[in-house]
């Protein structure tokens, strides 16, 4: 058996939603990203790049991954011969930002490497459960019957704690009404972003609703606001745009800018890095969690296999794939248990089946690059 790569296909696809989802950056009907996939002795690695079609979450589209991807990460595979995720990480570091085109190909990677080795990821990341217990993200609706409705069913479905999206409008009262109708429920609301310091007085009425925490009040690059506000509050703000590296959660954490830290695999750039994050903050007693960007189940499945580390302490943005898509790409789908978990796939990689017929169905272009 070789080292080498024989070839890497991207494709984009597009996936409606079974409801639509929306936040502060507005209202989503449908889900453009790219899959990774990495060839090598006749198995293949998936990844999930999961930037969209607009630059609302990050500065990174679709578009913008596939230049790179195609145009400088794929040519520096072959030229470097890279087939370990490791380094990967190390050597695509002299491309500047991009870390979600730099993720989907380091999870395709980390996917391929499990397969070579016949283990499942969450074994070669050093994870400790075989369960991850599960949360929901409630988006805004239109109405507050609507949102309770919504919330109300996923109770019912198991999911140990709601996450509802709040917006400048959409807070307090919303809280309020929640609260009402769900006094005990794990809640957290997150504003991705969406406040500045001048709503500082509209964000501490929050906290009587005793929310497990608040997230990404402010925009991503103000941590000292951020650290002003957690001084006055008692709920733990948790950071999730604002923590772009192992650097950004030191940072976070000396300034006392938050309490809690939400981990994605593509906000910072691949496993390697989340890895970082997540053993610095367990060193600091700084809780974590792993958040969703509405992945399929490819990048869903590796959520997973993050999630089994140590210090992921509170239930994840990871639902079950019927949550979001009528069909997912993979077999079999992930699934909640009545209790609130999703148990971790133990077969090599990412441990599920991507559907090639069902990636086929949804792509909307597709391109390979083989070795010179």
């Amino acid at each position: 058996m070789s080292n080498k790569i024989e070839r890497v296909e991207l494709v984009l696809l597009k996936l409606p939603y079974v409801h639509f989802f929306e936040t502060s950056f507005g209202r989503e009907e449908e889900r453009e990203f790219i899959i990774v996939k990495i060839f090598m002795d006749g198995i293949c690695g998936y990844g999930e790049v999961v930037a969209d079609k607009k630059p609302l979450y990050s500065y990174e589209t679709t578009s913008t991954a596939w230049h790179m991807l195609k145009d400088f990460l794929i040519p520096l595979v072959f030229k470097k011969s890279i087939s370990l995720p490791q380094v990967f990480f190390k050597e695509a570091n002299v491309y500047k930002g991009h870390p979600m085109a730099k993720g989907g190909l380091e999870l395709a990677l980390w996917d391929l490497n499990g397969k070579k080795e016949g283990k499942p990821l969450w074994q070669l990341y050093g994870g400790v459960r075989t369960e991850v217990p599960s949360g929901v993200s409630v988006g805004i609706q239109d109405s507050i019957p609507e949102l309770l409705e919504r919330i109300q069913s996923f109770l019912q479905e198991g999911y140990q704690r709601i996450k509802i999206k709040i917006k400048p409008g959409w807070d307090v009262g919303i809280c309020e009404e929640v609260r009402k109708r769900f006094p005990d429920i794990l809640l957290q609301a997150d504003a991705n972003g969406s406040y500045s310091l001048k709503d500082k007085e509209i964000l501490k009425k929050l906290e009587k609703f005793n929310l497990l925490m608040l997230e990404q009040p402010f925009p991503p690059y103000d941590l000292w606001d951020h650290s002003r506000l957690q001084k006055e509050m008692s709920t733990p703000l948790c950071l999730d745009e604002s923590i772009l590296s192992v650097e950004t959660a030191r940072k976070a954490y000396e300034m006392d800018s938050c309490r809690i830290v939400n981990i994605k695999v593509g906000r910072v750039g691949g496993v390697v890095e989340a890895r970082n994050i997540h053993d610095f903050c367990q060193e600091k007693q700084l809780p974590v969690w792993c958040g969703g960007m509405l992945e399929s189940g490819i990048g869903r499945a590796h959520n997973l296999h993050l999630a089994t580390l140590p210090n992921f302490k509170f239930p994840n943005d990871i639902s079950a794939s019927r949550r979001y898509y009528a069909e997912d790409l993979i077999e079999p789908p992930v699934e909640i248990s009545s209790h609130g978990t999703i148990k971790v796939p133990d077969s090599p990689g990412i441990g599920v089946y991507p559907q090639e017929h069902r990636i086929k169905k949804a792509a909307l272009k597709q391109e390979v690059f083989k070795s010179s």
